[in-house]
């Protein structure tokens, strides 16, 4: 197959790129303050000494974002990379459990499993990884496949001066964009195609931002303050970390008030 040329990948980040700025946005109109202060860490929001509800809301808010994005980003990425493996290796989308790429070359099956950079997983992730490798290799050879399998970790972005790990490589960076495109420089070209309608989807995520660092403060006001707009730490912290307790259940004498409440409001 021919080489991949810059113009098609601006293409498919033209047609595409909306799908990550759309996520970023849908993040947004998804969020819960009050969610945000359960999976967040408050004894860290404490020791860096916030005072104010609305710095304490836009650090809040940060730290979501920042994890959120990194995720969104990675499955853009991820369709990037199996579009120019597919046109320049014949590539496609792998249907096994764990994995996100196949193609062949030069009499070899490569499996790849595609990450967005080189520190994307603790120890047991990385033992599922290497059991998605093997399961894939096992069905292959059960399926009647004779030739070489090679199981590879892509990493978009980074570097691993040791991608040798015994039973998978792990390619990082330009390392892994040579490898599924044939070019040595295509991960410097990429940067320019990414930026494309950058500033107009910024703006538009901005002004998102700006509503609900606005409404979230004032919610925040109203719910986790206490005089003077002082934050109410004990509060946050029961919020977050409280064993929840068991609702008690209704005795006949509730029930019975219930009912006559709701009939009293329907009259």
């Amino acid at each position: 197959m021919p080489p991949i040329n810059l113009s098609q990948v601006k293409k498919y980040v033209e047609d595409n790129i909306g799908s990550f700025h759309k996520a970023r946005l849908n993040s947004l109109a998804k969020l819960k303050l009050s969610d945000i202060l359960k999976r967040k860490n408050p004894y860290l929001f404490k020791a860096k000494h916030i005072l104010t509800p609305e710095v304490m809301v836009r650090t809040l808010l940060d730290a979501h974002l920042s994890s959120q994005e990194e995720t969104m980003f990675g499955d853009f990425l991820e369709g990037l990379a199996i579009f120019i493996c597919e046109r320049v290796h014949g590539g496609r989308k792998s249907t096994t459990a764990g994995l996100d790429l196949e193609f062949d070359l030069s009499g070899t099956r490569y499996i790849v499993a595609v990450k967005s950079g080189p520190n994307w997983g603790n120890s047991e992730q990385i033992k599922k990884l290497r059991e998605a490798f093997k399961t894939a290799k096992k069905i292959f050879r059960t399926s009647g496949h004779k030739e070489p399998i090679e199981a590879v970790n892509g990493c978009c972005y980074g570097r691993d001066r040791k991608p040798d790990k015994g039973d998978y490589s792990k390619f990082c960076g330009q390392r892994f964009w040579s490898f599924i495109s044939g070019e040595d420089d295509l991960y410097t070209e990429l940067i320019e195609p990414l930026g494309l309608r950058a500033k107009e989807k910024k703006e538009e995520f901005e002004k998102a931002h700006a509503e609900i660092i606005t409404s979230f403060t004032a919610e925040f006001i109203r719910d986790y303050c206490i005089e003077e707009k002082r934050i109410d730490w004990e509060k946050i912290v029961k919020l977050n970390s409280a064993i929840d307790k068991p609702k008690a259940p209704a005795t006949p004498k509730k029930i019975k008030e219930a009912r006559e409440k709701v009939a009293e409001e329907i009259k």
